[in-house]
């Protein structure tokens, strides 16, 4: 494969790890602190009921990015375009992002549940905040990583997405 080849489909390498790392970090907040230790809901702020409705919504939201980013795999890994780089970049990206959005809107903003309760939160604010953090950090730098190392394989030049 060429490198310009491969470099032609770096959105959509991108976007597959985006989609599995959102839904991947989804379900397993959804499967360890909803489910395993019982310690929230998605939605906290109403009955019992509600609340499993929406772990419900929340888990079909999770594997539905997680199929769509396997899909998006199967479909460049067919074309022989798959870039793990770039798709472990993405997918950092989006778990990490998932989790900022979790940790800043969810938690803070909308106050629709938090991680625990009846605990001093402000050391699993930290953690989960600055965990999340730290996964954007690095798969922004192995996306730019991944870019770089194409330029250096095409010659140099800027390659058109």
């Amino acid at each position: 494969m060429s490198p310009e080849h491969k470099y032609s489909h770096w959105k959509k390498n991108l976007w597959a790890g985006i989609l599995f790392g959102l839904g991947f970090v989804a379900f397993i907040d959804e499967t360890i602190f909803h489910q395993l230790l019982h310690w929230h809901k998605f939605y906290d702020r109403s009955t019992t009921s509600i609340g499993l409705i929406s772990d419900g919504l929340f888990h079909a939201f999770s594997w539905f990015a997680t199929v769509g980013g396997l899909y998006l795999v199967a479909d460049l890994m067919r074309r022989h375009v798959f870039w793990h780089k770039m798709f472990w970049g993405g997918k950092l990206l989006g778990g990490g992002g998932f989790q900022l959005y979790d940790g800043i809107i969810q938690h803070k903003l909308m106050r629709i549940h938090q991680i625990r309760y009846h605990v001093d939160i402000l050391p699993y604010d930290l953690i989960w905040n600055i965990t999340a953090v730290i996964m954007i950090i690095a798969g922004l730098l192995l996306i730019r990583s991944a870019k770089k190392e194409s330029r250096r394989t095409s010659g140099g030049e800027t390659l058109a997405s």
